[in-house]
């Protein structure tokens, strides 16, 4: 390779490098959500939505690949808003029921039928954060969560990583700040330190040809 091409190279590879490790390094947002009790926050499939600003919202009771979850798990809403439950017909016979929390949820015995719905509307009497859940699967983690209105106590989730990730597969996804600029300046500092030792040393592919190539 001529040297001039090698400088060439050696220049796009120092700016793809810094760019990759700028990359690596963003912080992912972070997102207020209300804070869920360890019974609910723990159920089957764990799917968070906000609805706020949704007059009705549909959660389906037999979710996930068995049908032992309610989707969303997690649902914040206006108060006001008419909530459907609607059965999938999948993991056997289903209900929904309070377990703790101001939302007074009933759906009566356990049903099995695909397209069975319980609709409620969640008002003022309803506002805070109830936990539900399925009574003949309590058991195996159907469990539920429902925060309705604004004034609920909330927590970030998400945001800058403190160090490793808590689950494994996670590793390489966003870094701390200084680690990030480290990379950087060494992966720039051995570009130049390699492109100088090869113009200084390095043989010129014209060299011993004889002639001003």
């Amino acid at each position: 390779m001529k040297r001039r091409e090698f400088v060439r190279t050696a220049g796009g590879a120092t700016a793809a490098t810094a760019a990759a490790v700028g990359t690596t390094g963003t912080a992912a947002a972070q997102e207020q959500q209300p804070d869920w009790p360890s019974g609910a926050s723990d159920g089957n499939l764990g799917e968070y939505v906000d609805a706020r600003g949704e007059s009705e919202v549909t959660v389906e009771v037999g979710a996930d690949d068995d049908g032992l979850a309610f989707d969303p798990t997690l649902l914040w809403v206006d108060t006001g808003t008419t909530v459907t439950f609607e059965w999938t017909g999948d993991g056997g016979a289903h209900n929904v029921v309070t377990v703790d929390g101001p939302a007074e949820l009933d759906s009566g015995d356990p049903v099995d039928e695909e397209g069975e719905t319980y609709e409620v509307e969640l008002g003022e009497d309803a506002a805070g954060i109830t936990h539900y859940h399925c009574v003949p699967h309590d058991a195996v983690g159907m469990h539920g969560g429902i925060a309705v209105g604004e004034d609920v106590e909330t927590t970030e989730v998400g945001g800058a990583s403190t160090g490793w990730p808590e689950n494994i597969a996670h590793v390489g996804v966003p870094l701390h700040a200084h680690w990030v600029g480290i990379a950087a300046i060494l992966g720039i500092s051995l570009t130049f330190v390699f492109t100088f030792y090869l113009l200084k040393y390095g043989e010129s592919a014209h060299t011993g040809h004889g002639g001003n190539q």
